[in-house]
């Protein structure tokens, strides 16, 4: 069952502009499905994302979220309705921690949308949980964490209220390898455990390596919708929409192009499992 249907949405961000934000966009995103949303800078990601979440109403077409569905003269209330299935982790998220301790700013969320003292304690210890922080950081202030602990408690707090699908608009961007490598495997995590993933990136390698499903826009349009395999198989496709071709993707068609027998891989991992398998049979010939 879809998770979002999108249908022919269009939107504005003025009368005066010289082109549409979103030009008659229609998709469907499956529940429990990772998404990567890529395209290049004024592509009209982060506008269609922004829709998705009820953070404004489209100039014209429709958009449903579960059991919501929204359109040009959609109500606040409607809007409010669709965002309690969304959450949305905006870029450096870390820049919006405010509370004095951990635990309080995980907690706003959840606080705010009236549930129990009880309901509240343990929705932060999941929270915490879930990016792999250990429970007594609830206690610590959020000021004097590193910035990659800084960015897991803030989609911690996302993730306090239950959304059933997660916006994460390039969530690794400023982060080391290390702190990029474990909040990938905790945003993994939560794929696996039924969580709808809209990961908006510029880095490929990210995308091809979790993503099942690849949105590529390109000047407020939707220019094509597929597997990881199907859209970076094709690197004249990749140039045109101004997308980076993946390193592990670059790197088998630099080996088949010197002959080397390989298929196609989509993570360094992948293609370094091929290899070890072709020399050692080689090696045992």
């Amino acid at each position: 069952m879809p998770a979002i249907v999108i249908k022919n949405v269009s939107f504005n961000y003025s009368s005066l502009a010289k082109r549409p934000a979103l030009d008659n966009v229609s998709l469907q995103i499956a529940a429990g499905s990772f998404v990567g949303i890529v395209g290049h800078t004024g592509s009209g990601k982060s506008t269609l994302v922004s829709l998705i979440d009820g953070l404004g109403r489209p100039t014209s077409g429709q958009i449903q979220v579960g059991d919501v569905t929204v359109n040009a003269q959609s109500s606040m209330t409607d809007l409010a309705k669709l965002r309690q299935h969304v959450g949305y982790v905006f870029q450096f998220p870390e820049q919006q921690l405010f509370a004095e301790t951990v635990g309080q700013d995980i907690a706003f969320g959840p606080t705010n949308l009236g549930w129990s003292a009880d309901r509240v304690q343990a929705a932060v210890q999941e929270a915490l949980k879930l990016v792999d922080l250990p429970a007594a950081f609830a206690d610590r202030s959020p000021f004097a964490l590193s910035g990659g602990q800084m960015r897991r408690v803030a989609i911690a707090g996302v993730l306090a209220m239950h959304p059933a699908i997660l916006i994460l608009d390039e969530p690794t961007a400023g982060l080391d390898a290390a702190a990029t490598h474990r909040l990938m495997a905790n945003i993994a995590r939560l794929h696996a455990a039924g969580t709808t993933i809209l990961l908006i990136t510029h880095q490929m390698d990210q995308v091809a390596q979790y993503a099942d499903q690849v949105v590529v826009m390109n000047r407020g349009q939707l220019v094509k919708s597929e597997s990881p395999w199907e859209i970076f198989a094709d690197p004249a496709f990749l140039a045109a929409n101004h997308l980076n071709v993946p390193p592990a993707v670059a790197m088998s068609h630099q080996l088949r192009d010197a002959g080397v027998s390989i298929d196609p891989a989509l993570s360094i991992a992948s293609l370094a499992d091929q290899l070890a398998v072709k020399l050692g049979g080689e090696s045992g010939e």
